[in-house]
Formats: C-alpha cells, structure tokens, sequence
C-alpha cells in the first residue's frame, strides 16, 4: 500500500463491529473510549434504517456503548439527503420503520400513496404483502424506486432475516424496474459520512465486518479499511473478492491498540463536525 496521512477520523459500522446479537462484541466500549480519549473525530455508519439515530445512541447506551446520537448516521438519513437534493419537498411511498419516515418527514417530505414521486424502501420486521403490491403498482405507474440499501439479509437472535435487498429484488422482479441503493457500498453514503465528520479520505479509517458493502464502500472511497471477522464475513471468503482490506483483524479489540497509536498532540475534539440535518 502507498504511505497515507496519520488518521484523523474512523468511521465504523455497527452490527458486526460494535454489536452482534443484541450484545456488545468484547472491545468495542474500550475502542469508543480510546476515541474519546484520542481527540479523533469518528462516526458510527449503518446501514440499518429501522430505527432514528436518538434509538440507536439510547440501545447502544444500555449495552454500554456510549455514543452520542450525532455520531450516529444510517442509510436513512443519507436517504432523506439525497432526495431533498434530488427534488425539494417532494413526496413518497415508504415501506420502513421509524428511522426512515422521521428523516423524511423532517427532511420536508409528505408521505402518500397517491401518485408519490418516489418508492422509498427500506427495512422492517413486519413486511407485508399488501404494501409490495402497493409498491409495484406506484412503480408501474412511473414512481422512482429508491431502496435505502442492498443488504439481502439482516441479523436477529433468532437467524437471519430478510432485509431491504431480497425485497428490493422481489419488487425489480415483478416491475422490471432497479432501485437506486443509497446506502453502503454506495460512495455516496461515504461522502455524506465524511462531509459530517469533517475527514478527509486520505486519514480516514473505515471499519466494518461485510466486505461486499463496507469494505467496498470504503476502498471506492479511498479510504483505509479493516475488516473485522466478528460479524459477516468469513476468513475463508476475503479471497473471494477482487478488492482487499487494508488489515484484516479478528475484532474491533484488535483495533484498539491503532487508535492509541494513532493519538498524539493537536487532534481534533472527539464527535462528527460540519452540518448535516436528518
């Protein structure tokens, strides 16, 4: 690799990195510690649209992770941006939970079935059938198909789930029609993040345990990368693919130490900078 810039911000996901199952992965409150104590600017980059941003900072309280809610940005968020630059005070037709309707609801968006300038997808628990179908015929009818992001599956105590991805493809299935994915592998999420953190991709850091969609999204980002083996990917499977991560480690309690290493004299105050709404 060719020498880069000392880091200076570190984007990470969520589940995978920081969480697995419902539980902190061992490390993770120590890596969110050596942060604050390091003065690095970093934020916490999730494709999950279920939930706001307030949700997620509270739930990752009470695992013991503390992490403000500013620190925090989902596919939804970067969802509710691009369409209020791509068409001001427009509306939609959303499948999804609350993290995707309040940041478009706060994003100026009016929310309707009646010939809505978009389908917006995103995740939940409880897809039905009835708001698929809704959702193919709006998109017959010459709405635009937007998904939040691509991830086929998503995880629960029980297995795993179907995600936005597999129903986006049932949806392109029966309309013919691809949805824009906005989320990670999505360069566009990334410079969002980096715009919110004030990093530059030169001496930012993206962590992540999916290499189809995080360490994608960051080496077409420019980005340094390191994939974490205690979520998604396997060991086994990194050679699959054409593009490598800059480090592989087992945990983010192997990260720990590169954040202590990384801190000195002069760094930025702790927390995502710039400005960014919902």
């Amino acid at each position: 690799m060719s020498e880069r810039r000392p880091i200076e911000s570190w984007l990470t996901d969520m589940d995978g990195v920081l969480v697995h199952e419902g539980h902190p992965i061992p490390g993770a409150a120590e890596f969110l510690r050596r942060l604050a104590a390091s003065g690095k600017r970093y934020l916490v980059l999730t494709n999950n649209s279920i939930y706001t941003r307030r949700d997620l900072s509270a739930r990752l309280h009470a695992l013991g992770l503390p992490v403000a809610e500013e620190a925090i940005w989902t596919s939804a968020l970067a969802t509710a941006r691009f369409l209020a630059d791509q068409r001001p005070d427009g509306s939609a037709y959303v499948i999804g939970e609350a993290g995707l309707t309040t940041a478009l609801h706060e994003a100026g968006y009016v929310l309707t079935d009646l010939n809505p300038d978009y389908v917006v997808l995103g995740e939940t628990r409880t897809y039905s059938f009835s708001s698929i179908t809704r959702a193919i015929r709006l998109i017959e009818r010459g709405a635009r198909f937007i998904a939040t992001n691509p991830d086929p599956i998503g995880p629960s105590t029980e297995g795993s789930l179907p995600a936005t991805g597999a129903v986006a493809a049932m949806i392109t299935r029966a309309t013919g029609v691809e949805p824009y994915f906005v989320g990670k592998p999505n360069p566009l999420m990334m410079r969002t993040a980096l715009n919110r953190v004030g990093g530059h991709s030169e001496s930012t850091v993206m962590i992540g345990d999916r290499m189809d969609t995080d360490v994608r999204a960051g080496v077409e980002a420019g980005l340094e990368t390191i994939l974490v083996l205690s979520g998604v990917t396997r060991k086994d499977e990194v050679e699959r693919f054409p593009f490598r991560p800059s480090h592989v480690v087992s945990s983010i309690a192997d990260v720990v130490d590169m954040v202590a290493a990384a801190s000195g004299p002069g760094t930025a105050s702790a927390g995502p900078e710039g400005s960014g709404g919902s």
